[in-house]
Formats: C-alpha cells, structure tokens, sequence
C-alpha cells in the first residue's frame, strides 16, 4: 500500500515490541522498518539502469519473507550495538530489536499482498506474485483512523493502559475493515461472474479490484479472444448487475511481445494489457488491471506509460498526454459520481 500507510503500521508494530521499554521511539523505529522494503525504488535505480529492470525490481526480494527474516536480524543487532550506551544500556535486548523489525518489515509486504499490484512474498524460492485485490494501493478509511489512534497514544506514557487501549484501538478498526474489504470482494466477483453471463460475455479470465481511494467502485475487466471487456459496479447501485460494459482492443500484435523486456511486463500485469501505437516509434502500454481514465475504448488506463527503443533494449516513461483530455481532478470526481450508484 502507500508509504503513508506503511509507516503507521510499522509503528504500531514498533509500538507492540517495545513500546513498553522505551515509549514513543519505539513508534520511530518501527515506521523505519515498515519503510525499509520499499526503499528497493531507490536499490533498484543504483543496480539496474534499465527503468523495465527497476520496475520489476520494486515488490521483488526486499518484500520477501526470506528478506524480512534476515533484515530482521541484521538490522536488530545494528540497532542493539547503537542503542545499548550510556544510560539506555541493558534497557532493551537484542531480541527485543529483532523481532521489532520483523513485525514492521515483514507486515509491510503481508499488506501489500492484498492490493492488485500484489507482492512477490516467496523470492527467491518463487515469482509468484502475491494478489488479493481487496483494496486501492491507498485507502483513506483503512489508514485515516489507525493514524489517528497512534497520534492519540503518543501523548501517554509508555505501559498506560490508555496507551495500550488505543493501539489495539487502531489495530482493532484497520483489521475489521479490511475483513469488510475481502468479504466485498468475494461479493463483487459474484456480481461480475453475473452481470457477465447475463450480458452473453463469453471470457477465458477475469479479474475485479476497487478503484482508486475507496471500496465501494469497484472496477472489473474480463479477457476474451479479441478484446477485453471493462466494467463497474458501485456497492450503492440498486441492481445486482452492471450492464455497462465497453470493449478495449487488445492490439498485442503491434509489437513482439516475446521479445526479454516486454514478456517482464506482460508478466507484471499478469497479461492484462494493451498497446496503442504512437508517433516516433513509441507505444503506450496499458496495464488494465487499473481504471480507464475515461469510460471508453481508447482511453488510457490509470497505470500506463511509454515504451520506447534505447538501442537494443525496451525502456519505459511517464506518459503525461494520458491525461491531455481529462485531468487527475476531473477523474477523481467522475469516480466519485459513478461511486454514489444509479
């Protein structure tokens, strides 16, 4: 999920270690480590100089279970050997730093794996990423209130039962609405599979995640022989179906998509992608598991980029003209009328 979210849970996490032995800076060291797998961005851009390569990087080892296990230790002795001096001395343990940064590293990509980027959790052992599709990469209603409870402890001592009240506050509230989020999910695909039989959709897979910020859109898109079909549906809507449903081209023969680059971004977005051509030699890739930015066949979709030719190689850029015809601001309040139901 997003930094934001990333952080309040690895101080709660931090605050669950030791928040007992030394207060608020317990809720420091756990927003570190909850912030530690995602700095593979920056890793990624000093080992790689192909931005495919950095992009595959991100969500690879560092949000690992192997890698939170010996993060876990190599930064819990570091922290140790620092911490324990001068009057803090014998005040925490080793063991005590460990299991710190393995609750706050390895929950950052446990909660990734709910979102539809997903995480590679089994590197090196296996590729497989990770995807439940329950909730937005950033949910104001998940982190809003776990944040709030956090700021509320921080100005009570360390081992106040008030203190000890609002962390499971703040736990207790995040974690039942994300069960809401999974059971909306299961309800969503059941919706989808019916609204697709009904409209005579003949699909080989699909695939349904919430749109942006909230989990009430939900937006699901559905592969065929020659297109895919893309829809939404509000938890608001008065039908159980949604009928509105448009065809986006593949148009995956405009460039051999078995060539090394390109296949690491068929697999990214699990296949779900289309390719328009543009002028220069450059084409926009879509990744569909994401929005349309506009309710139609050629539009661009949220997650999107350039690809272009550096000598031998694919690379990718930001592509800004996605939103030449509608800006972010019109797109959020689009999803906001759609998310009201009809």
């Amino acid at each position: 999920m997003d930094s934001l979210t990333q952080i309040v849970l690895g101080a709660a996490c931090g605050e669950i270690a030791l928040g007992k032995k030394i207060g608020n800076k317990a809720l420091l060291f756990g927003a570190i480590g909850g912030t530690i797998p995602d700095l593979d961005v920056f890793i990624g851009n000093l080992f790689y100089s192909n931005t495919i390569d950095q992009l595959i990087f991100h969500r690879g080892f560092m949000h690992s279970i192997p890698f939170a296990i010996l993060a876990a230790f190599g930064f819990g002795y570091l922290i140790h050997w620092l911490y324990n001096t001068g009057k803090r001395k014998d005040t925490t343990t080793r063991k005590d730093w460990i299991w710190l940064f393995l609750l706050s590293i390895l929950t950052h990509p446990i909660l990734d794996c709910f979102t539809p980027y997903g995480t590679q959790l089994f590197l090196p052992f296996s590729d497989y990423r990770v995807a439940f599709n329950n909730i937005a990469v950033a949910d104001p209603l998940y982190t809003l209130p776990f944040l709030i409870s956090l700021i509320v402890l921080m100005f009570y001592k360390r081992g106040s039962i008030k203190r000890n009240w609002w962390l499971k506050a703040g736990i207790y509230v995040s974690s039942a609405y994300m069960i809401l989020t999974i059971m909306n999910k299961f309800y969503i695909d059941s919706v989808f599979k019916k609204s697709f039989k009904q409209a005579g959709i003949e699909y080989s897979r699909f695939t349904v995640q919430p749109s942006l910020l909230n989990n009430i859109l939900w937006y699901g898109v559905a592969e065929t022989d020659s297109d895919y079909k893309v829809g939404y549906y509000s938890i608001l809507d008065k039908n159980s179906v949604t009928t509105d449903f448009i065809s986006v081209p593949k148009n995956q023969d405009l460039l051999d998509m078995n060539d090394i680059d390109l296949k690491k971004l068929t697999w990214f977005s699990n296949e779900y992608y289309n390719l328009t051509s543009l002028p220069d030699g450059e084409f926009r890739y879509n990744d569909l598991r994401y929005p349309l930015i506009q309710n139609d066949a050629n539009s661009s979709s949220v997650f999107g980029f350039r690809l272009y030719k550096n000598g031998n190689r694919w690379e990718y850029k930001n592509d800004a003209e996605r939103f030449k015809n509608t800006s972010p601001s019109e797109l959020f309040s689009s999803i906001w009328e759609r998310m009201k139901g009809k």
